[in-house]
């Protein structure tokens, strides 16, 4: 008899999630009475009336009301229905059976009925619904997870998160090279086969790390915001002096100038670097650039110098700065420029305009406003804003909170957003989901899904720059910090970086990354 345990643990351990399920459901008949609360389930996360994608992992909740058993019934498309029954009001979704239900449903409704018992009997909350949109989110993103301290920044990395599960990859942490940092990355439209990103270590240097498919390479300095042309020939980047400095009485206490800054750009067939007057202006400050899909414009932030004083700190009138969006024309094939054009003035909206990024169909530019400055995720007053490039109509998005929003991107299909928030505390900034539709409106956000509900209640790690992919990252850990050990294999000349010299000017020296 005992040469059969084996076999059968194994096959109980096989069907787990099936025994798992079966029980649960057993245990989850619907209560034959039961009274109506009007009042509506609070729930945490709040996932009533978002809108989500078709392939995005189960919305796991709790229920926040004293009861001693929870019930959710899920009805959807076709004649499927999930429940989950809970004694701690945890309601988690079985992959599989969450996973079919929203194929199901795509481009219609979930239905979704609470039920609490309390001492006095069952209760019954108010249904509600979750639109399940017929367009798919990237099944992956890329973000940094760090802890939110300004003093040191040794507890840094870039992860991989599966959107379609709740698997997450570590891509590369600073404790592979003496407690470094990482920063700064930039995949190339969606598609990780190209990727650039920063690092700083005291012990192996500092450096941006190009990676082109199985091709991995360490520049010889520090790049800040990064952008790939579509053509994958040439990469945009900015350089800048960026300070911190704080405030005594604020609610975030912390903020930045980027004292100087500018433009540049490197050739990939040669990697040769170069810069032209128009986007290196010694009385601008130029700063996160981004291509537009067709390659044909670089967009980018630029506010005037407002001040003289080298010495000073802050610097005089940092507190009026206010950045425009502009952008300037490009031809790749003859490596030529245009004038400089302004899209979006900050005297329309009286606000500091950053962080432009066009939608991959070309139709929409979206972009965050602050009170000032470039670093809106210090700003509580930091929203999105969305631009229809064909009738240059600007509109707030719904999606936005009373706290900062921020650090954005876009789906391969333009149809979803991904961005970086502080609510509900104006804390933490955790990466939030957004549908927007064919006329630029937004639907109601939903926070990166995680398998525990309580996730967010204890974890003390940041989101942050969070970048959507189509497919995920292959490069191995280990190649990467090989490289990152080793000395730079892209040597690059520091004047090639510095804004041109203008009657007797002197070039800018070359700044370091920030911490974004």
């Amino acid at each position: 008899m005992k040469r059969w345990r084996i076999p059968i643990l194994l096959i109980l351990l096989a069907a787990a999630g099936w025994i798992t399920w079966a029980v649960a459901a057993k245990s989850s008949s619907l209560p034959a009475e039961f009274s109506k609360v009007e009042t509506a389930a609070r729930l945490d996360p709040d996932y009533a009336g978002v809108t989500i994608p078709p392939n995005i992992a189960p919305l796991n909740f709790r229920i926040l009301a004293e009861g001693m058993r929870y019930l959710v019934v899920l009805t959807g498309g076709g004649e499927t229905e999930i429940r989950v029954a809970s004694r701690n009001g945890q309601i988690r979704f079985p992959e599989t059976a969450w996973k079919r239900m929203l194929a199901a449903t795509a481009g219609g409704d979930l239905c979704v009925q609470v039920f609490v018992q309390t001492q006095v009997g069952w209760e019954q909350y108010p249904s509600f619904s979750i639109t399940v949109a017929s367009q798919p989110v990237d099944p992956y993103l890329t973000y940094r997870l760090l802890r939110p301290q300004f003093n040191r920044y040794n507890d840094v990395g870039i992860y991989q998160r599966s959107l379609e599960s709740f698997e997450q990859r570590e891509i590369i942490h600073g404790r592979g090279f003496r407690d470094g940092c990482v920063n700064c990355h930039q995949l190339d439209r969606n598609k990780p086969g190209r990727m650039l990103f920063g690092v700083r270590s005291s012990v192996y240097g500092s450096g941006t790390m190009l990676i082109q498919k199985d091709q991995i390479d360490k520049i010889g300095t520090n790049f800040g915001h990064t952008t790939w042309h579509p053509t994958g020939k040439v990469v945009a980047y900015s350089m800048f002096d960026v300070r911190m400095f704080f405030h005594t009485v604020r609610t975030e206490v912390r903020d930045v100038v980027e004292f100087d800054s500018l433009l540049g750009y490197m050739i990939l067939d040669g990697n040769k670097t170069k810069t032209v007057p128009a986007i290196a202006d010694k009385t601008q400050l130029e700063t996160q650039p981004s291509w537009s899909p067709d390659g044909k414009y670089l967009y980018f932030a630029s506010a005037p110098k407002l001040w003289t004083d080298k010495n000073r700190f802050p610097p005089e009138d940092y507190d009026k700065l206010l950045y425009d969006i502009k952008r300037i024309a490009y031809d790749v094939d003859t490596d030529t420029w245009g004038s400089v054009e302004t899209i979006v003035p900050a005297a329309k909206l009286g606000l500091s305009c950053l962080a432009p990024r066009v939608s991959p169909d070309g139709r929409w530019l979206l972009f965050t406003a602050c009170d000032y400055g470039c670093f809106g995720i210090y700003q509580p007053s930091s929203d999105l804003y969305l631009m229809d490039l064909d009738s240059r109509q600007i509109r707030k998005l719904d999606c936005n909170s009373e706290f900062v929003d921020s650090w954005h991107s876009w789906s391969a299909n333009s149809r979803w957003i991904a961005f970086s928030s502080k609510r509900p505390t104006g804390l933490f900034t955790h990466i939030y989901f957004a549908y927007i539709d064919e006329s630029g409106g937004s639907r109601k956000p939903f926070v990166l899904p995680q398998k525990d509900p309580e996730f967010y209640d204890s974890f003390l790690y940041a989101f942050n720059v969070p970048e959507m992919a189509i497919w995920k990252i292959e490069i191995g850990k280990k190649a990467l910090l090989d490289v990152i050990r080793a000395p730079a294999t892209i040597k690059i000349d520091a004047v090639t970086m510095a804004t041109p010299k203008k009657q007797g000017g002197d070039p800018y020296p070359p700044s370091s990354v920030p911490i974004r």
